[in-house]
């Protein structure tokens, strides 16, 4: 079997376990047998399991572990455009201002206006203003009348650093109250993740998925630089501003139920290279199998290392990607010796 074959089937052998295992455990162990019965009486299926049981299992964890796979996935394939299209390593979804923007949006809920939308107005308002970074930093760009990498890097941290300090404006003219609040979302967690939200984030996933696959071929093209792409017929500044759009969209969508979750985009695209290679093809798929493997796993532990108290998933990512960089790092260092 190929090499990308057996990355594939193990992982998602790995995939399948980890979710299991985040049903079954959590602040209250639920027995093997009890966790089936819960989902057959939840897709209306066979016997059911005692109401409160059912509940944890199909209303709260299995949509959890399921989100945590999807948005893991759609994180690690946007790191992967990103990387690609900007040419630079060290490039994640939240680099461009995408987290800032949806950060300010979530505050600006939580201390200002309440859910006046009921449950969907925090997601609402994240998305929104995570795209309304996107487009401030596509309008810097086309002002610029540059579509070089740099360039688009540049706004993306100069619009992160704006919405940064409106967000912190905010949080500090709010309600004191809502702190707690504010910065569990803004280190990312799950505990929004409802049924009635998934098709929301698989849509993000969907956008970006699809675009990659059926755009591969441009995707390694740019690896060669844009002057070899250009000779191929990729037509590089409206390629590369339609891919940051896309990854935009799909990044709000992840960010509007799971808050900011970092070093996810960064850590993929890193390690699935170094299992199938450069080449979009297999490095897609790869991508996405390793993201929701990470942010799975690391759900888990967020859910487990306190409980019955959780912390944030954020904490958990960051604390590995820490380890990463510097991994990173070390190991530039030893190939230039």
């Amino acid at each position: 079997m190929p090499r990308f074959g057996v990355v594939m089937v193990l992982g998602a052998a790995v995939l399948v376990a980890l979710i299991l295992l985040s049903v079954l455990y959590g602040s209250a162990d639920i027995p093997l047998a009890t966790v089936f019965t819960a989902i057959q009486g939840g897709l209306g299926f066979g016997e059911t399991a005692p109401a409160p049981m059912e509940r944890i299992v199909f209303e709260l964890r299995l949509p959890r572990a399921l989100f945590s796979a999807v948005i893991g996935a759609g994180l690690g394939i946007v790191g992967a455009l990103l990387q690609t299209t900007t040419r630079n390593d060290l490039a994640d979804p939240f680099l461009f201002g995408l987290s800032s923007g949806a950060a300010a949006g979530a505050v600006f809920v939580i201390t200002v206006t309440g859910d006046v939308l009921g449950f969907w107005t925090l997601p609402l308002a994240a998305f929104t203003g995570g795209i309304i970074a996107s487009l401030i930093v596509l309008a810097l760009v086309r002002s610029l009348q540059s579509d070089a990498p740099e360039k688009l890097i540049l706004a993306g941290l100069a619009v992160s650093f704006l919405f940064a300090a409106l967000t912190n404006y905010l949080i500090f003219a709010g309600d004191n109250r809502a702190a707690h609040s504010i910065v569990f979302w803004m280190l990312g967690g799950l505990g929004l993740a409802r049924w009635d939200s998934l098709p929301l984030i698989l849509a993000g996933l969907g956008l970006i998925l699809g675009l990659s696959l059926y755009r591969r071929r441009w995707l390694d093209a740019l690896l060669a630089g844009d002057t070899t792409a250009h000779s191929l017929g990729v037509p590089i500044a409206r390629f590369r501003m339609g891919l940051f759009l896309a990854c935009a969209l799909a990044t709000a969508a992840f960010v509007s139920v799971a808050g900011v979750i970092g070093f996810v985009g960064l850590m993929v695209p890193h390690l699935a290279r170094g299992l199938v290679g450069p080449l979009h093809g297999p490095l897609i798929p790869a991508s996405a199998m390793i993201g929701a493997i990470l942010l799975t796993a690391s759900d888990l532990i967020a859910r487990l290392v306190l409980a019955p108290q959780e912390i944030p998933v954020g904490i958990v990512t960051t604390s590995v990607g820490a380890v990463f960089v510097f991994v990173l790092l070390f190991g530039a260092q030893r190939r230039e010796r």
